[in-house]
């Protein structure tokens, strides 16, 4: 029986937090009108993480796990969970308890309204002002510039998503905070919502400063997948004619001065310019040319898998022996 609805939440090394996580995520999905599962990715935790998540999902079988082979990170650990989901509408949060399970009734209500994407904004963050929020305001505000796109908070991993949006998209390196945007350039309606945000109490946090940049260097990722993936000519033959256009001013003005001021030629900074331009233009233009074939092969070659699972907890292919008969497995909510 397909479920309504999948919560998806990677984690790694958050032994403190997963039996926490079960009992604020219970009474808020109890009183939803919606069959529901619980699907944990534990990201390679090297802690006591995978034996309690072995213990929760031995008596509920609401409660999925996957156990990826080692620490693929969060972006990959979550493509994992929403590839693995059958819930019609995928929730993702993340597992150290600083995200608001009862956040998610307003967040189906807002999907019940039209929309394919709901992302939560922490206006109220919880967290230290230099070292995560003032980043993470800078950040958002640079994307939000670049990208076209309007947004407060690409970090919250709180997200409801209907699962044919969240299933087309391919996460890698820390694509996982661009969601609401690759979304919305594959025509999702999306809006953004405030939502509560608690201070983390157990554990520590995987987070640092260095992560502001590699979200920074992802965006420049995005940014071309978003405007010029499909035809990557377009931009590097742009390049390509500027760079022949700075060939053709430099060496008119350098015959001109030969011509007129017997200046050397050979000798002639300008000259050298327009032959170093005249060449840079025709590797932009190379550069256009592989990026074409490059993206033809990719759009029509099978999607790879850029995580691997090491074994799995309460899914149908661990089951085989109880499938001819077994009732369904996830019961919905009175």
């Amino acid at each position: 029986m397909a479920m309504d609805l999948t919560v998806v939440i990677p984690v790694y090394n958050e032994e403190e937090n997963v039996d926490r996580i079960i009992a604020a995520l219970r009474p808020v999905l109890e009183k939803l009108p919606l069959a529901y599962e619980i699907l944990f990715v534990d990201d390679g935790s090297r802690d006591r993480t995978p034996e309690r998540l072995r213990k929760l999902a031995a008596r509920d079988e609401r409660i999925r796990v996957l156990f990826l082979r080692r620490n693929f990170g969060q972006t990959q650990a979550m493509h994992a969970g929403i590839q693995h989901a059958t819930g019609d509408v995928i929730v993702t949060m993340d597992g150290d308890l600083q995200n608001d399970p009862t956040d998610i009734p307003m967040m189906l209500a807002k999907l019940e309204e039209g929309y394919d994407l709901v992302h939560g904004w922490r206006k109220n963050r919880q967290d230290k002002f230099l070292t995560r929020k003032l980043p993470s305001v800078t950040a958002n505000w640079i994307i939000s510039k670049t990208t076209g796109f309007p947004i407060h908070d690409l970090g919250c991993t709180l997200k409801a998503m209907r699962r044919e949006i969240a299933q087309e998209l391919e996460l890698y390196g820390e694509m996982h905070r661009f969601i609401p945007i690759l979304a919305h350039q594959r025509g999702a309606r999306c809006i953004e919502v405030v939502a509560n945000h608690h201070a983390r109490k157990y554990g520590k946090s995987k987070y640092g400063l260095s992560r502001t940049l590699r979200v920074l260097l992802d965006l420049l990722t995005v940014k071309y997948m978003l405007t010029w993936f499909a035809s990557p000519m377009k931009l590097f033959g742009m390049m390509g004619f500027g760079a022949w256009g700075v060939a053709f001013v430099a060496a008119t003005i350098a015959g001109t001065m030969k011509v007129y001021a017997g200046v050397d030629v050979t000798g002639n900074p300008l000259f050298l310019t327009s032959v170093l331009a005249l060449l840079a233009g025709l590797q932009f233009f190379s550069l256009g040319l592989l990026g074409e074939v490059n993206a033809r092969i990719y759009l029509s070659q099978p999607h790879k898998s850029t995580y691997a699972v090491r074994s799995s907890v309460n899914f149908r292919k661990d089951r085989e022996e109880d499938e001819a008969s077994a009732s369904p497995r996830i019961r919905r909510a009175a």
